[in-house]
């Protein structure tokens, strides 16, 4: 079954784009993936467009081979663009592979590891800002929709980010939702690695009696030796790796047991072909997986395949409810239930992928959020 074509598919879904790339094969069997690395999807196409003459007439079972042919092969490892590339090309062949013998891909796995996954919302109000009664309000609805998790960000006031003023309110947020929503539901923090050491310490530690689910990203990942620092200094569970690239970037984190939540990117780690060598390199750590799923159905249904086959799973990033947003280009999409996503029982990734209503929704330039302090310096949105 060889390789034949590889097309992208920039679609803008009203606030930003998500980026699809299909292939086909000789066989009339094709797959979709998707890419990470939002508002830099031109970058990821031209890494496409690079990868094409290496692909074109490769047999797309061969997927380990063509793994390592896109991330060595030219010469310099693959970064973020490139392996946001590889992701999607990643993705899409696994779902060819499942849809040729006619399973899910969770089968190719190793079969159902457990019956659902759990899954949290976004909860946050508009613009991620301090307004602690809209937090509650939102999570109030989350929990009477069937969700069992809540989650939002670090509040910010309006472009402003300033450290004192955002654990303050942060800390606020947390008592109030804790005491609205009671000790079964499960609070998650995003901090997005928008605080330096002393100040994520002091959010975490003042944390603990309100016992989050986990504290996600609380710091930048350019140097995730002071994970080592933090790790030492409070017992509130950490979470962190969405902005990883490859198993090599997760190395320390793993190794030195730095993270109790893996929150590794199918869809700029690799694919399905990394994530899966991380997820059980972080079984041997105790480390369980809480997938970053911010983008589409695909990835969705990539991050749901995945974590059916695992063991070590903790919970799944889903913002909302499969089968609400992208509903023209992604007709067939996951089933969720109760707060949890179902079992496919579609062959492949599960999805159905609409070319034409794809081509209806054409790439937008868009620019994601930039904060400051107070002082007018850039700080991590």
């Amino acid at each position: 079954m060889k390789i034949t074509r590889i097309e992208t598919f920039p679609v803008f879904n009203g606030a930003r784009n998500n980026l699809f790339v299909t292939v086909d094969t000789d066989e009339g069997i094709s797959g979709v993936g998707e890419s990470g690395l939002s508002n830099r999807e031109l970058a990821v196409i031209g890494a496409v467009e690079h990868f094409k003459p290496l692909l074109i007439g490769q047999d797309a079972t061969r997927i380990e081979h063509i793994w390592q042919t896109l991330f060595r092969g030219g010469f310099f490892p693959a970064n973020r663009v490139l392996c946001s590339a590889i992701s999607a090309i990643d993705i899409a062949l696994w779902d060819i592979q499942g849809k040729a013998l006619g399973v899910p891909v969770y089968r190719l796995l190793g079969g159902l590891a457990r019956d659902k996954v759990v899954c949290y919302p976004h909860t946050q109000v508009a613009g991620e800002s301090d307004d602690v009664d809209g937090l509650v309000e939102n999570c109030r609805k989350a929990v009477a929709e069937g969700w069992r998790f809540v989650r939002w960000g670090l509040p910010q006031h309006g472009d402003v980010l300033e450290p004192p003023q955002a654990i303050r309110t942060a800390l606020k947020q947390l008592e109030a939702v804790r005491e609205a929503l009671g000790d079964e539901i499960e609070i998650c923090l995003d901090i997005h690695t928008r605080l330096d050491l002393s100040d994520a310490v002091r959010l975490c530690r003042a944390s603990e009696p309100l016992r989050p689910f986990f504290m996600e990203d609380p710091l930048r990942a350019e140097n995730p030796h002071l994970y080592r620092r933090l790790r030492q200094q409070t017992a509130v569970p950490l979470a962190a790796g969405e902005q990883f690239a490859s198993k090599w970037e997760f190395r320390e984190l793993i190794e030195d047991d730095l993270i109790d939540y893996c929150r590794v990117d199918l869809c700029i780690v690799g694919g399905l072909t990394e994530a899966r060598k991380i997820a059980g390199w972080c079984e041997t750590h105790a480390i369980k997986l809480a997938t970053h799923n911010p983008l589409g159905p695909v990835s969705t249904a990539a991050c749901l395949q995945l974590n059916l086959a695992c063991s070590n799973v903790g919970v799944q990033e889903q913002p909302r409810r499969p089968g609400t947003s992208l509903t023209d280009v992604v007709p067939v999409q996951v089933d969720w239930q109760d707060g949890y996503l179902l079992p496919p029982t579609r062959p492949g990734l599960g999805v159905e992928f609409d070319r034409e209503a794809a081509r209806r929704s054409p790439f937008q330039m868009t620019e994601g959020p930039h904060l400051r302090r107070l002082d007018g310096a850039l700080t991590n949105w």
